[in-house]
């Protein structure tokens, strides 16, 4: 719950600068605001974009997603105002293409991997560390989590589990998903032994429990980028949005 309301908090601090008043001024003309943002943010945005619905009397339309099929969709000219992404990676494929504003781009939050598992299930809490034998934990079942090739919680996983030297061994046991939401409902549906998502994403569903936190040595900082997008609606210089940055771990 705190870390919901510290990004809650954030996040309206993000919108307040990256959308001053001049921009502001003309969305409310044309009540529509479109966000790009990863999967994993969706709870706690939806609840900003509405409260900003409610103050502004702009509508924001969110479409959540894998942040690797966000900066795609970004690159072939989907339109947006405001891409949120679940690592650094991929805020940088967008600025290459030239998808997002120069200067605009904020680091705001940060998040922690943590294995699950069904909320019914037998298996108790472990401690992941060095040596960490994922694949005899998981045992005949299957372990979700997002695309390691491509979707950043699975590029973190795989990340986590190289470090562990806990990869080679339970690699043929995953099942890739093209977020780290759809991770999460395999496992809230039993289709998962196992799964490695947010700590965040856990905390919102039910159906699923943490058995373990991922040692933070293990896997590159997950990191939340905002920016605005090439797209975006005009705006005027503003003081910049660094003093809400925020990290929580």
């Amino acid at each position: 719950m705190r870390y919901a309301v510290r990004l809650f908090a954030v996040a309206c601090l993000m919108m307040a600068a990256l959308l001053p008043a001049t921009a502001q001024e003309k969305l409310a003309q044309e009540k529509s605001l479109t966000v790009f943002a990863a999967a994993s943010l969706k709870n706690a945005l939806d609840d900003v974009n509405a409260a900003y619905t409610a103050k502004t009397g702009v509508k924001v339309a969110a479409s959540y997603a894998a942040s690797s099929a966000l900066a795609k969709q970004l690159e072939q000219g989907a339109p947006a105002d405001l891409f949120a992404s679940a690592d650094i990676e991929w805020m940088e494929y967008a600025t290459q293409k030239k998808s997002i504003k120069d200067g605009t781009r904020v680091d705001l939050l940060g998040n922690k991997l943590v294995l699950i598992a069904p909320k019914d299930s037998s298996t108790a809490s472990v401690q992941i560390g060095p040596g960490f034998d994922l694949a005899k934990l998981a045992g005949d079942g299957r372990i979700a989590t997002g695309d390691v090739t491509s979707v950043p919680v699975g590029k973190y996983a795989k990340a986590a589990l190289e470090k562990l030297g806990a990869w080679n061994a339970a690699q043929s046991k995953f099942a890739m998903a093209e977020n780290v939401r759809a991770a999460l409902t395999l496992v809230s549906r039993k289709e998962a032994v196992l799964g490695i998502v947010y700590e965040t994403d856990a905390r919102v569903e039910p159906g699923v429990k943490v058995i373990a936190t991922f040692p933070q040595d293990a896997y590159p900082p997950v990191i939340y980028p905002f920016a605005l997008t090439a797209t975006a609606k005009p705006r005027r210089p503003t003081t910049s949005p660094s003093s809400a940055r925020l990290h929580p771990r």
